[in-house]
């Protein structure tokens, strides 16, 4: 599929009206899945997502093409346009929270991430490492000032237990903050965190050495209530993949060097609560999960 382009103008987040009652059509007949492709924001995740997608898909007996849309906004946009109806992309893959599964977006609820969103790593300046080897607990953390983007669900959920948070709609402004001393940290997924320091644009940061915040998070595949049968073609394929052991081997091909590079010993491991975790998330799913310290 060619990459597309969208010019976005502003429409409010819509209701699902009577979608979810429509009668999905057959995985076969999906000829094609678009997902957005930011063109300033870099997303590491995106080989795993379009090898995932296609073994969903390809579960659930489709053989479509999975193409890129080149889009330029916020995340908190992206979600709006296509909660709209009329995006020119059918899905993205975020964290979910409450307030996104009422959206009027359709949350396909396998965690295609095994929870590894809520495994943070903390970014901070490499002059102040040794500084961070001294962090043990939540209130020592609270002393510092960390840095999040404004309409994520993270800024929530740190705030709630107890952390300072400054904000920032620029996700690149976020790393300058810290490198000039404006924030003490930049707690990031430990699936983004090395990608992102590997582009080199700021040699000043650094890995805080073991360390990890940890709090029960689930990164969905969110599909547009334009694609119905898309969200159920991606539920059936991702129950038929988690069943035969596929799911679990392609996130361990993608992510186990990953988890094996960054040990970090369970004392050193700082629990927090989600309090925007919904309800419906499939925790007592153990083969869904990935616990910090658990073999891959």
């Amino acid at each position: 599929m060619p990459l597309l382009k969208k010019s976005l103008g502003r429409r409010p987040l819509i209701a699902l009206p009577l979608l979810l009652a429509v009668r999905p059509l057959p995985a076969a007949s999906i000829e094609s899945v678009r997902l957005p492709l930011h063109r300033t924001m870099g997303d590491p995740q995106l080989p795993y997502v379009r090898r995932l997608l296609q073994l969903a898909l390809s579960r659930a007996g489709s053989r479509a093409e999975v193409g890129m849309v080149e889009v330029e906004m916020t995340q908190g946009r992206t979600l709006i346009e296509l909660a709209s109806g009329d995006s020119a992309f059918d899905l993205i893959w975020t964290m979910t929270d409450r307030h996104r599964e009422s959206s009027g977006l359709l949350p396909v609820r396998i965690p295609i991430d095994r929870g590894l969103f809520g495994w943070r790593l903390l970014l901070v300046r490499r002059r102040d490492l040794v500084q961070w080897s001294e962090v043990r607990t939540l209130a020592d953390l609270g002393s510092r000032l960390g840095g999040q983007g404004h309409d994520w669900p993270d800024t929530t959920i740190l705030r709630g237990n107890g952390l300072e948070v400054a904000t920032s709609s620029d996700y690149e402004a976020i790393f300058r903050m810290l490198a000039a001393g404006r924030i003490d940290y930049f707690p990031r997924s430990i699936v983004e965190i090395d990608a992102e320091l590997a582009t080199g644009r700021y040699p000043e940061l650094a890995i805080a050495p073991q360390l990890m915040l940890h709090y029960p998070a689930a990164a969905y595949l969110f599909v547009g209530p334009h694609r119905p049968e898309l969200a159920a073609a991606l539920r059936t394929g991702l129950e038929a993949a988690v069943a035969d052991g596929s799911f679990q081997r392609l996130h361990r091909e993608f992510y186990g060097p990953l988890l094996r590079a960054h040990p970090v010993p369970p004392g050193r491991v700082l629990k927090l609560s989600n309090p925007l975790l919904p309800a419906q998330t499939p925790l007592e799913r153990r083969e869904l999960w990935l616990q910090p310290g658990e073999g891959l």
